[in-house]
């Protein structure tokens, strides 16, 4: 038989293994998504008519603040989690490219040499060395008839792109730390200028105090009682300063920088927050939202994993082939007379393994039960954050307006307190009363600013807003 003869055979064997393999079906059934009860509309939605989300819109619109952005830039670039989280997608998509390798022939060059030499005393054997070789080319294939292999690709690549939704949701946790930490030193700011104007109508107050305690028209108790409340107002302020440094520290490790301070613009009570857009329709979250499409995905690799399991029972065929050449001389090594070729097939039919097959098919079916639960957890979890963001806007909303009605009329307090006091129709207690109620009533104020700033956020993450690293 001649070498093209050979390779013809071996062709059509190969040929008549793809055509086997091509026919072969995958067990186990094909992923179909689950129900998920979706809501009609959102928990608080004040338009449950209107298609159009928040979440449709670039981070870079939704945060107009030019500061805030280069932040959220520096961050996307530098921080750690996020890159951690790249590698983490890399590694899934090269193990998905080795499950896929799999599907295809295994061919290895080989080339091996020996060399014997017999005793000297035994007559068969002259004492001369004897030299043997042998190379070619080495194939291996494993028929995936039952769709084993095929299904461990399909799970592999699931883990892949659950990897990449993982990244996403970095991302999008990420760049909501940053602008709510953002926010947040923005309000401390706030409550820092609210305390140093009050502390300097303290001040003005002690001395005014004072100056009646020198021409005699005062006494010791109203001023040690002013200075007391001017004492408070002053250890308000690092109290303050030193939340802000937590948060500055906070937020320069999400930056990847060593702790340092943090440029920003400063809050007003005053400043006009964004104006409020419809969340949208619920059926649309789920397609935004990283943790849910991730959940997604590894239910999908749950399912394959139960089709890998039911192939274990089925016979596993490959095939093995060889074409080279072996000699007993190394002169006449790469010689035509030495040629050999090989095929071969071979069948494994698991018949006792004590049980094992059917406890690992059973541990992958209540692995997909424990990730289909998880899938409609991530469900339930976007809509009760999308919930909770949309109730605390309102809400907050309703709280600034009363605690800017109170500051308005303690203001007006104040200023009546001193006017009174002047005049001998009260007492040093209605100034030192009104003082403290307003100042407190200002950093109320403050607090729910900021708090509204960070809801806003809250709401845009948790609809699972396009917060694309692409700069405008």
């Amino acid at each position: 038989m001649t070498t093209d003869t050979r390779l013809v055979l071996t062709g059509r064997a190969i040929a008549l293994a793809l055509a086997a393999l091509l026919s072969g079906c995958a067990v186990g059934a094909d992923y179909t998504p689950p129900a998920v009860s979706n809501p009609p509309a959102y928990r608080f939605a004040e338009q449950t008519n209107q298609a159009a989300s928040l979440a449709d819109a670039p981070w870079w619109q939704i945060f107009e603040d030019p500061t805030l952005q280069a932040l959220i830039r520096d961050a996307i670039a530098n921080n750690l989690d996020l890159r951690t989280a790249v590698a983490r997608v890399e590694e899934a998509r090269a193990r998905a490219g080795i499950a896929k390798s799999y599907l295809y022939p295994q061919v290895d060059g080989v080339l091996n040499y020996g060399g014997r030499q017999g005793s000297s005393s035994n007559e068969s054997d002259d004492g001369s060395v004897r030299q043997t070789a042998g190379y070619g080319f080495q194939l291996s294939w494993e028929l995936d008839l039952w769709g084993r292999l095929r299904r461990q690709q399909e799970a592999a690549t699931a883990l892949a792109l659950a990897s990449e939704q993982g990244r996403r949701g970095v991302l999008v946790t990420l760049v909501g730390d940053v602008a709510t930490n953002y926010f947040l030193l923005r309000e401390l700011d706030l409550q820092i200028e609210i305390a140093r104007q009050t502390l300097k109508v303290n001040d003005d107050t002690v001395i005014y105090f004072r100056n009646r305690l020198e021409g005699g028209v005062s006494n010791r108790l109203e001023l040690d009682r002013i200075q007391a409340n001017r004492a408070q107002t002053a250890a308000a302020i690092p109290d303050i300063e030193r939340l802000a440094a937590v948060v500055e520290n906070a937020l320069s490790l999400l930056l990847g920088r060593p702790p340092g301070g943090i440029t920003r613009q400063s809050l007003g009570l005053k400043d006009d927050l964004p104006p409020p857009i419809p969340p949208g329709l619920p059926t649309t979250l789920l397609a935004r939202r990283p943790d849910v499409l991730e959940a997604e995905q590894r239910l999908v690799a749950a399912n394959a994993d139960i089709g890998v399991a039911k192939a274990l029972f089925y016979p596993n065929i490959s095939l093995t082939g060889f074409l080279g050449g072996v000699s007993g001389e190394l002169s006449s090594f790469l010689s035509t007379e030495g040629a050999v070729w090989s095929v071969g097939a071979g069948l494994l039919q698991p018949l006792f393994q004590a049980g094992r097959l059917r406890r690992n098919l059973e541990a992958a079916q209540a692995r997909y039960d424990g990730a289909l639960a998880q899938y409609q957890k991530a469900a339930l979890n976007g809509y009760r954050e999308t919930a909770n963001a949309l109730v605390t806007i309102q809400k907050l909303a309703e709280m600034r307006e009363q605690r800017q009605l109170g500051v308005t009329a303690l203001q007006d307090a104040s200023e009546l307190s001193r006017e009174r006091y002047d005049s001998g129709l009260a007492s040093y207690i209605e100034i030192l009363t009104a003082d403290e109620d307003l100042f407190e009533q200002q950093l109320l104020l403050a607090q729910v600013r900021g708090a509204e700033l960070r809801a806003r956020a809250d709401l845009y993450r948790a609809l699972g807003g396009g917060w694309q690293p692409v700069t405008p």
